[in-house]
């Protein structure tokens, strides 16, 4: 386990504020949640994660489900660290999803199936993604490259990003769970994690589009995210920076 992993689990566990963990969990759960359409603010998004209550005073309202998965985000990212240690697998994959749509308006539909995989075609783009008849056969590939590696560098964790999305294994919720699992597996390599922000938002679409053709694309929009959050890790806690 990596110096950063220890000391994001005890700011987790000291519940302290204005740290490193604290900035990690807002600006994860915003930006990943505004990729998809939420029309929170980052400052309404701190206010619910420092405050566990949604008093916006004038602001603009926004829809119940951007503040219901917003909270869920949070409890998605304590998931990931509180499990770091457990082997790479479908049904963790799962479970991050189930804790991401738990108790919104999606799970009360019942062709949706929170937690499991899709069971209607979908698409991303407007390119098409894996049958949801194939994609247990197809997830289980992909684990099977990406477990079976001797060692995982930055790269690896940036295409199996990329054949995840492709696979688009949910109904809905796939980048957030797409992202969250990039976040881990950084942790888990020793390697610095990043944030897809809104400055990266375009260049990260571009990537994924791009892939096959322009691996570097995405690649490097990723890589220019780390270094936003490098920047952070020097702010907060210096001595990580040992990190790759």
């Amino acid at each position: 386990m990596s110096d950063l992993l220890t000391y994001l689990k005890e700011e987790k566990r000291a519940k302290r504020k204005g740290g490193l963990y604290h900035k990690t969990q807002v600006n994860l759960a915003y930006n990943s949640n505004r990729i998809e359409g939420s029309k929170l603010t980052e400052e309404q998004t701190r206010y619910i994660f420092e405050t566990r209550t949604i008093g916006f005073n004038d602001q603009e309202a926004v829809p119940v489900d951007d503040i219901i998965e917003t909270s869920n985000h949070f409890v998605a990212f304590d998931y990931l660290l509180d499990t770091i240690e457990q082997p790479f697998s479908n049904a963790l994959i799962k479970e991050f999803h189930s804790i991401l749509k738990i108790s919104t308006s999606d799970a009360a539909k019942e062709w949706f199936k929170v937690g499991e995989w899709k069971k209607l075609p979908n698409e991303v783009g407007g390119i098409k993604t894996t049958l949801p008849q194939d994609v247990e056969t197809d997830m289980n590939k992909l684990n099977e490259w990406y477990n079976f590696m001797p060692q995982i560098v930055f790269e690896n964790i940036v295409e199996y990003h990329y054949r995840f999305e492709q696979i688009h294994p949910f109904q809905d919720g796939n980048g957030r769970v797409g992202r969250l699992i990039m976040f881990r597996e950084c942790l888990k390599n020793n390697i610095i994690p990043f944030i897809i922000d809104d400055n990266h938002k375009q260049f990260y679409y571009r990537g994924l589009k791009e892939f096959t053709r322009v691996r570097g694309y995405l690649i490097d929009t990723c890589l220019s995210a780390q270094d936003t959050y490098k920047e952070w890790v020097k702010y907060f806690y210096s001595g990580l920076l040992k990190l790759n």
